[in-house]
Order: C-alpha cells, then sequence, then structure tokens
C-alpha cells in the first residue's frame, strides 16, 4: 500500500513541482488509516530523497510537498548538506547516493565506492545508533568533497 500512495503522490509531482494534499482525503481515496499516508511522507519524502515537506495543522491544514530544483550542483549539494541529519540509516544514504547519481553529481564508479563505505558491512558497529552518526558524518565530508573538488 506504502508503494501505491508513493507512485501517487510522485504522480502529483510529475505535473507540479510543489503539491499540497489532505492527509484524511489521500487516506479515504485509498481505503487506509491517515497514519500510513503520514509514513509514506515521512519515509519516502525525505531531504535526503530530494523533498522538502512543510505541514500545516489544523482545520485548513495540509501537507505540502516539494521536489527540490536547484540550479546548479553546488545549490543542490549546500542544500543536502543542510538538511542531513546528525544520524542516517543504510537505506537513506543509499538513496541519496543514488539521487546524487541520478543528477550527474557523481558517476557510477564513485557512487559505488560511497555506497561501499556507507554500507553496514563497512561501518558494522554493534550499536545502530552510533552506526548512523558515523554514516551521516561520512557523507557530509563526501559531499564537502563534492562542493570543492569541482
Amino acid at each position: 500500500m506504502a508503494d501505491i500512495i508513493e507512485l501517487y503522490i510522485e504522480e502529483l509531482l510529475a505535473d507540479s513541482p510543489q503539491v499540497k494534499i489532505r492527509r484524511a482525503e489521500i487516506a479515504q481515496q485509498f481505503n487506509c488509516a491517515p497514519s500510513q499516508i503520514n509514513y509514506v511522507i515521512q519515509t519516502r519524502f525525505k531531504p535526503e530523497r530530494g523533498y522538502i515537506v512543510e505541514s500545516k495543522r489544523g482545520g485548513g491544514g495540509y501537507i505540502q510537498i516539494e521536489k527540490m530544483k536547484l540550479q546548479d550542483e553546488q545549490m543542490r549539494l549546500a542544500m543536502i548538506r543542510d538538511n542531513l541529519p546528525s544520524a542516517l540509516s543504510q537505506q537513506d544514504a543509499q538513496s541519496l547516493v543514488q539521487d546524487l547519481f541520478n543528477s550527474g553529481i557523481v558517476d557510477q564508479q564513485s557512487g559505488n565506492l560511497m555506497l561501499s563505505a556507507l554500507s553496514h558491512q563497512t561501518l558494522n558497529f554493534v550499536d545502530l545508533k552510533v552506526e548512523n552518526q558515523l554514516r551521516a558524518q561520512l557523507m557530509l565530508a563526501f559531499l564537502d568533497t563534492l562542493r570543492y573538488e569541482r
């Protein structure tokens, strides 16, 4: 169900760079709980994946989702860096590297090297929290290198 909801929102974004949705309306359309809409937005439409999400609560509330479109690579890298959380899961790191590859910022070899360095097999900490924090620090270092060596 989450994949279907994600595809629906992505289709909306294909028509417009920014959409405003009402959680209850989407939930009714897909015959699911509003919390499922929250789950999809929180896990699939994050800054690491190239999205900015804002929400307004209340009777006229909505969730606004915007696909980041930046003028150049430097702006994109700065935006990603500024919005990177202090802990980064392996899945989110993979999504971010894929986004960098899709946008032409890194080539396949560089992306694969980044994925290897950021993988659980490489970091392999007993404490997942520490591993995710280290992964975020490594990603910041990669982003800084990409920003200053171009």
